[in-house]
């Protein structure tokens, strides 16, 4: 049995950052989105988010990609949102994200991060707060990015 601790942060926004996920749909996505990993063996430690995006720290699995967890979690999801039709109008995820590892020592940092969504985009906005996660992760030309 390998013995591996690789936990990822990972933030993504809904498709041209529509607001879709209000104060009275955005818990039971993010609970779906839990229990839905839960199925396919993905552990969340943590998500949430606020109405136009999502932080979730996943603790990755030997045999899980970056790639394959956010097709699971973000298609599923979306499928999810439109067939209990949640929102008005056609739901979707953007196509980017952010994924970023989160080392044993800020693991706490990160928790409190998550945990805290609608206290910190009451003075941020994701664009912000992206742009920021972007920088401090030593991406350099992210800005030619951002609007697709």
């Amino acid at each position: 049995m390998p013995w591996i601790n690789v936990r990822i942060h990972f933030v993504w926004s809904t498709k041209c950052r529509i607001p879709f996920l209000n104060d009275k749909i955005r818990q039971s996505v993010f609970h779906h989105i839990k229990e839905n990993a839960r199925s396919k063996g993905i552990v969340v430690d943590m998500i949430n988010g606020y109405h136009d995006h999502v932080h979730c720290l996943i603790s990755l699995g030997s045999n899980q990609t970056i790639e394959k967890i956010m097709q699971l979690l973000k298609g599923e999801s979306s499928h999810w949102i439109n067939k209990h039709r949640l929102c008005e109008g056609h739901f979707g995820w953007q196509e980017e994200y952010f994924a970023a590892s989160v080392s044993e020592s800020n693991l706490s940092a990160v928790r409190a991060y998550i945990a805290n969504q609608e206290n910190h985009h009451r003075n941020s906005t994701f664009e912000t707060e992206f742009k920021s996660f972007l920088k401090r992760a030593g991406f350099q030309r992210f800005d030619d990015d951002w609007d697709r």
